[in-house]
């Protein structure tokens, strides 16, 4: 398998291919979904990346009919049960590879089929890692007078790392509290307390007189 993007990508590719098989231009569709709008996947890289995966047995190729006039036939890309192996082992792993930017976005993506353990981890470890990257560019910040522009650019990339800080410690705290909290999500209501029941007031009975 190939390392780094190249890596990344296949893992994406098989946790798209582990709900359904897909045709080539529904899994780029997906894929650039998944990967947000920071990076458009171009076939260029879709089709080498589902070559390297065809040969290491992950995935396999099935010719069906596509519908309509034409009746033409179209690839259609499946998992095979050794790359369902292959993604379950990966998707667990929480060493510093699954802390970087572009590893961490795709397995936050499938987190619904980790643990709480291999959540907490891999949150943990990513946040841990852009502390680090934060207290660098603090200490390296230039200094008064440096130019306005570079001074705008360190400024953005300060605040945008303080967020996302801010937001892995929201995601830990729900994850330690348990499955029903989610982060940003507004309390549950108590139940209304339901009204008692009014007192009784006794009841005065009226004495007769007998007339005589």
């Amino acid at each position: 398998m190939a390392t780094s993007k190249g890596a990344t990508l296949e893992l994406a590719v098989l946790g798209l291919l582990h709900d359904s098989p897909l045709h080539g231009y529904e899994l780029r569709k997906r894929l650039n979904l998944l990967l947000g709008w920071t990076r458009l996947l171009s076939y260029g890289s879709l089709y080498p990346a589902l070559k390297r995966m065809l040969r290491a047995g992950l995935v396999t190729e099935v010719t069906t009919d596509s519908p309509g006039v034409s009746r033409r036939q179209r690839i259609v890309y499946q998992i095979t049960p050794e790359g369902s192996e292959y993604f379950a082992g990966k998707i667990t792993d929480v060493g510093p590879s699954a802390w970087e930017d572009e590893d961490f976005n795709m397995r936050f993506a499938f987190f619904s089929r980790t643990d709480s353990e291999v959540r907490l981890r891999i949150l943990e470890g990513r946040r841990s890692r852009l502390q680090e990257r934060l207290d660098r560019a603090r200490v390296n910040r230039g200094p008064a007078g440096t130019d306005r522009y570079i001074s705008e650019l360190q400024r953005h990339s300060i605040e945008s790392v303080e967020r996302e800080v801010r937001w892995l410690s929201d995601l830990i705290a729900a994850e330690r509290a348990g499955p029903d909290p989610r982060p940003g999500a507004a309390p549950p209501t108590p139940p209304a307390a339901k009204p008692k029941p009014a007192a009784r007031k006794p009841e005065h009975r009226t004495q007769h007189k007998s007339v005589k």
